[in-house]
């Protein structure tokens, strides 16, 4: 008799799986924002998602984490999270308390600028703690101690605990954030462009962090970005996005070294050399191929 070999279906299941996820203004529904997009992240990898600003890359990301403003709907499509503890779940069909409970816990994520994400009238420590409180019930001198550790490993004293988010540097600011996404160590980290506002000094010192963060916690990365130089450091896997569609995707070696699609073509011309050299050759729309959202607004 031959023996049956049973496999458990969440352990061959990616992390995140994007099913044709649409999304639309409420106001005008037959307007897509976002149309069919479908990408999966791996534990333990980094999928960049690269496009000009308003291509959709940061309202893709917001759904994951369900946080679209009240304006906006998610009108098809499924996030599938495959939860260590729970299994595979649909993070769109979840009410708010589940939701709540994945987010910061499972699922984090490190918003574009962190003068607006933190509270000025509350010290860093606290806001680092209240996810460890919150999901952990963490309290008292373990939680202090916690907070400690986390802003020594992200190469802050832990004496700055107590100071307030004016006091610190944009870099020192980005680094709190980061210390507050991976306090409760997430097994997926969504990063929104947190290097923009940086110099590129402290650019390089923050992509290097989360890589490092990454690697030592197992942890996937869905990193958006526009810069094709980030993704040429810390991506696994590249979705260019333009016009709210995904146009291509591959592994980072694919899509840099042979883009198929004209729109990641231009996107690349316009990188400059390390020399300053190469003359930048603006996009030209003209004569880009549509897209089916592009079509849904005419």
């Amino acid at each position: 008799m031959t023996a049956k070999l049973h496999i458990n279906e969440s352990s061959t299941r990616p992390l995140l799986q994007l099913e044709r996820v649409s999304i639309v203004p409420k106001s005008m529904p037959s307007r897509l924002l976002v149309n069919d997009v479908s990408f999966t992240i791996a534990a333990g990898k980094t999928t960049c998602v690269v496009g000009e600003s308003g291509s959709g890359k940061s309202l893709t990301a917001l759904s994951v984490m369900g946080l679209l403003s009240k304006q906006l709907e998610l009108t098809a499509g499924k996030v599938l999270f495959n939860d260590a503890d729970a299994g595979i779940q649909d993070l769109t069909l979840l009410d708010a308390e589940s939701l709540r409970k994945i987010r910061g816990a499972k699922i984090a994520m490190i918003f574009q600028e962190p003068m607006t994400s933190l509270n000025p009238v509350l010290t860093v420590g606290y806001q680092i703690g209240e996810s460890l409180t919150e999901h952990f019930a963490l309290k008292g001198e373990g939680l202090k101690t916690k907070v400690a550790s986390l802003l020594e490993l992200v190469g802050i004293p832990a004496s700055r605990a107590n100071s307030y988010p004016d006091e610190l540097s944009g870099g020192q600011r980005q680094r709190v954030m980061i210390a507050m996404s991976i306090a409760c160590e997430p097994q997926l980290l969504i990063a929104d462009e947190p290097t923009t506002a940086l110099d590129v000094t402290v650019q390089a010192q923050i992509l290097t962090l989360l890589d490092e963060l990454k690697t030592r916690m197992n942890m996937a990365m869905l990193f958006i970005t526009h810069d094709f130089g980030v993704v040429a450091d810390i991506a696994d896997d590249v979705v260019v996005m333009f016009r709210g569609e995904i146009v291509e995707s591959g592994t980072k070696y694919d899509v840099l070294e042979n883009p198929r699609h004209p729109y990641t073509q231009a996107l690349l011309a316009c990188v400059p050399d390390a020399e300053g050299q190469k003359p930048l050759k603006p996009i030209d729309y003209a004569w880009l191929p549509e897209t089916s959202t592009e079509a849904a607004r005419v």
